[in-house]
């Protein structure tokens, strides 16, 4: 194992009384390098959640925290730390999870969680259990290795989201 292969996530990024927690798996090497959520160019996170808020798609990452904050949406990944080759989440081989537990009852606003894939759903279900006051719904993963889904596609099955936002200003 190379110091590289070891992955760990950034700070979730906590939106006061939010009613949504969206959950990754953890960061890919592109998010890493750039210290942002969800970088790598293809990846579609940041122009679906503009789509399903009815805002313009943002350049700067400031701006699509905005987004975030201002539709009432929390951001984490269930894995804090993990040891990958690469991006791709199968290529995880162990992982340690963040403090889902700890963030959940702090934030008693959260209605509804959404993994972004199936690999965050595992682990979650792996190491928490669900909460009965609590939604929970397996999206299809933003990744650009998720060819199967175009923007069309993940937008009808992410638009459970639209519930729970706040309308855009």
């Amino acid at each position: 194992m190379q110091e590289t292969d070891i992955k760990h996530s950034f700070a979730p990024i906590i939106t006061k009384n939010a009613s949504i927690l969206i959950l990754g798996s953890i960061p890919g090497d592109k998010s890493i390098a750039e210290n942002e959520y969800y970088a790598h160019p293809r990846n579609r996170f940041w122009n679906l959640l503009a789509r399903l808020t009815g805002n313009e798609p943002a350049d700067k990452y400031t701006e699509k925290i905005k987004i975030l904050t201002e539709n009432g949406i929390s951001l984490w990944d269930v894995a804090g730390r993990a040891v990958r080759k690469g991006s791709m989440d199968s290529s995880i081989k162990e992982y340690a999870v963040n403090d889902i537990d700890g963030l959940l009852t702090g934030n008693p606003s959260i209605k509804i969680v959404i993994f972004n894939g199936k690999t965050a759903e595992r682990f979650y279900d792996s190491n928490f259990s669900r909460r009965s006051n609590i939604e929970y719904r397996t999206m299809p993963s933003t990744s650009p290795a998720n060819a199967a889904y175009n923007m069309e596609r993940l937008a009808d099955k992410w638009k459970i989201i639209t519930q729970y936002t706040k309308p855009a200003k």
